[in-house]
């Protein structure tokens, strides 16, 4: 693996400028999930592999993270693989069933569950992904920068207790009530994994970072601020302290923790470079609330990409202007769902460049 000064010179760095606030040519976009399902060809792929022999090949991953740039004129990549690579390394079992998503056969059921979590080496077990980000970076030739990316403490211990997606997590929120201490515990294993996990991102060539706090909307604010607030500043800060140790050069972070609108101010404090907003947050209220030196990310309602192309066009419009060009990144407020029409993600794009 390289640092990042042997890749090719990037020339389309507008997510990167935006992140970092600097004057871009024009507002970045990308998409959550903009490699994968909606696309016809990432279909084809996934009738002859595996789900997670997509993520472990990194050919294969590398493949289907450039199919929407051959389409689409975004501006970043973000490499293909899923949050829940990290439980796998760790030990637990994860199947990608169809018409079902993630299940987990054995999820953690009490805190003597831990046992059977094997934290030390980790991050080896997902070598493939940092292997699939450097041919990324090499296949990229520049085009447009390479997001990494990785599930966040509370939402994956979500998965690994639940067993798979939950519409109400209460297994893990009767965990947080019952086994305070079991709570913490893995919260606190899961932390330092991703901060190894992460470091070996930035290592393999990432050239910047989104942590998902997915399952944020299923905690009250008191329990975000308690259970996800320190575990997400930890990850900051640790990685940071680590690639300054070794003197790697740093690169942006982003923060989407969906549903935890009621918290955006003190998300603003934890250091992150960009805070990526779900679409129930009105963009002037949430730059009111993290102050002018944060850069926001989002929050097109994915649903609204089902709209006519005149519908999706003014929407976008309007939301672009309401966030401003300067420390704005355009993004869905969520991934984007299976049947979304590909016209739709054409003009999505188009009216966000053309929004100034």
């Amino acid at each position: 693996m390289q640092d990042q000064e042997g890749f090719p010179k990037l020339k389309n760095d507008n997510l990167l400028k935006a992140a970092l606030g600097e004057p871009v040519e024009r507002v970045p976009v990308w998409i959550m999930r903009q490699a994968g399902r909606y696309l016809p060809e990432f279909q084809e792929i996934r009738k002859r592999y595996d789900f997670f022999t997509i993520c472990r090949t990194p050919n294969i991953a590398c493949e289907v993270t450039m199919q929407p740039l051959r389409r689409f004129d975004l501006d970043a990549s973000i490499i293909f693989s899923d949050i829940l690579v990290i439980p796998q390394a760790l030990g637990l079992s994860v199947e990608m069933r169809p018409n079902v998503g993630p299940v987990l056969p054995e999820p953690l059921q009490t805190p003597e569950d831990l046992k059977r979590l094997a934290p030390k080496g980790a991050v080896d077990r997902v070598a493939y992904v940092g292997e699939a980000i450097t041919m990324m970076r090499r296949l990229l030739d520049g085009k447009v920068p390479l997001i990494g990316f990785t599930g966040a403490p509370w939402t994956l211990m979500g998965y690994m207790i639940e067993g798979g997606g939950s519409k109400t997590m209460s297994k893990t929120k009767s965990w947080l009530l019952c086994y305070p201490e079991g709570s913490e515990k893995l919260l606190a294993m899961l932390t330092s994994v991703i901060v190894d996990y992460l470091e070996m991102q930035v290592k393999a060539g990432a050239q910047m970072l989104q942590i998902f706090e997915s399952s944020a909307e299923h905690l009250t604010k008191g329990d975000f601020l308690k259970w996800c607030l320190p575990y997400l500043k930890d990850i900051h800060d640790q990685l940071t302290l680590r690639l300054k140790e070794q003197s790697v050069p740093l690169v942006p972070m982003t923060l989407f923790a969906k549903g935890a609108a009621h918290s955006l101010t003190e998300q603003s404090t934890l250091g992150y470079d960009v805070i990526s907003l779900d679409w129930t947050v009105d963009p002037v209220k949430a730059r009111q609330e993290v102050g002018p030196n944060i850069t926001l990310q989002g929050n097109f309602d994915p649903q609204d990409m089902y709209k006519t192309p005149e519908e999706i066009r003014a929407l976008a419009t309007d939301m672009v202007r309401k966030f401003g060009k300067t420390r704005y990144i355009a993004n869905l407020g969520h991934g984007i769902t299976p049947q979304t029409p590909i016209v739709s993600v054409e003009v999505f794009i188009d009216a966000v460049h053309k929004a100034f």
